[in-house]
């Protein structure tokens, strides 16, 4: 009889494609998985995986026993859910991961909401970036994801993922408060094309929020000189303060401000989405439930389904 602990060793490598790398995700070691796909492979009596060089290549065999993993271990989980929704009490463990705007602003209250209401479930949070939570998500090593897409930037898609709008964030222009730069070329900033000659502070390149930064700026008639490159959306927010850059940003990042930035609109009043994900098959699990519910329970988040695009009616998160 074939083992799930086996199958999913395999299926972890039809994803990651090393065993060094699925060693590292199951925190095994490599020879510890190494021995287990041979004892799958003469469980199973044919060839599961073929070495082409340096690579290992599953065969057809493989791929249909990866195939049927999927749906073993998406029964396991909703056996489990449904195991747990019997219980009077919310316990367990969610492993949720969330990008640093949503740490920052959305987390704090939720957690400490859950901690009052369901003091035996465990969170578990880790800062993760939403392209590689959503797969990592979807691979099963998250359970719950807070993710981002800026316009005309969609996040990756997963069959498997559940995903919700929580809330659409106004993206403005962020300057220093009038006065504050030293500069009157600042405090004379009212449109994005009066920032065209300033310096910009941006987010390292191949990021979606910088690609469409550039994008708008370009759009503006302009091409920005990008001087401080950070993924920190809190330096961003010191370097304008201080008066030494122009930034594109979130208004949730903007309420993390003390007073010492303004704001100007931008055409159109672009916005990001924000959204959660979860496997279809761990949708009816409390401790999910829970967690998800709360995050979209907060002030100018949106409780319902809905698509990850922004209508273009909706009015600005403030």
């Amino acid at each position: 009889m074939l083992e799930l602990r086996r199958l999913r060793l395999l299926r972890e490598l039809s994803i990651r494609g090393t065993i060094a790398e699925v060693a590292d995700v199951l925190s095994y070691s490599p020879s510890s998985v190494s021995q287990q796909l041979t004892q799958l492979e003469a469980e199973a009596g044919v060839e599961l995986l073929r070495r082409t060089g340096r690579t290992l290549q599953l065969t057809p065999q493989a791929q249909v026993l990866v195939a049927h993993t999927e749906e073993l271990l998406g029964s396991m989980e909703r056996a489990e859910a449904a195991l747990a929704a019997t219980l009077s009490t919310v316990t367990g463990t969610v492993r949720l991961a969330v990008f640093q705007t949503a740490m920052l602003a959305l987390m704090p209250p939720v957690l400490r909401e859950l901690r009052t209401t369901y003091p035996r479930l465990r969170v578990e949070m880790s800062q993760q970036e939403p392209a590689e939570a959503l797969h990592e998500t979807s691979s099963r090593n998250f359970d719950l994801v807070v993710a981002e897409q800026y316009p005309g930037h969609a996040a990756p898609h997963y069959e498997n993922l559940d995903r919700r709008v929580l809330t659409h964030d106004a993206i403005r222009l962020a300057l220093p408060a009038r006065g504050a730069a030293g500069n009157a070329e600042f405090d004379r900033v009212a449109t994005l094309e009066h920032a065209a000659h300033l310096p910009w502070v941006m987010e390292p390149e191949g990021a979606a929020s910088r690609h469409w930064a550039e994008q708008s700026c370009r759009l503006a008639g302009f091409e920005p000189d990008v001087r401080y490159e950070t993924a920190d959306l809190q330096a961003h927010l010191q370097l304008v303060a201080s008066g030494n850059a122009v930034a594109l940003l979130p208004a949730l990042v903007l309420r993390t401000d003390s007073g010492t930035l303004r704001a100007v609109e931008l055409p159109g009043a672009p916005m990001r989405t924000i959204f959660t994900a979860m496997r279809h098959s761990s949708t009816q699990s409390p401790a999910m439930q829970a967690v998800r519910s709360l995050l979209h329970r907060q002030p100018g988040m949106i409780d319902e389904q809905g698509s990850a695009d922004p209508p273009p009616t909706k009015r600005l998160l403030r």
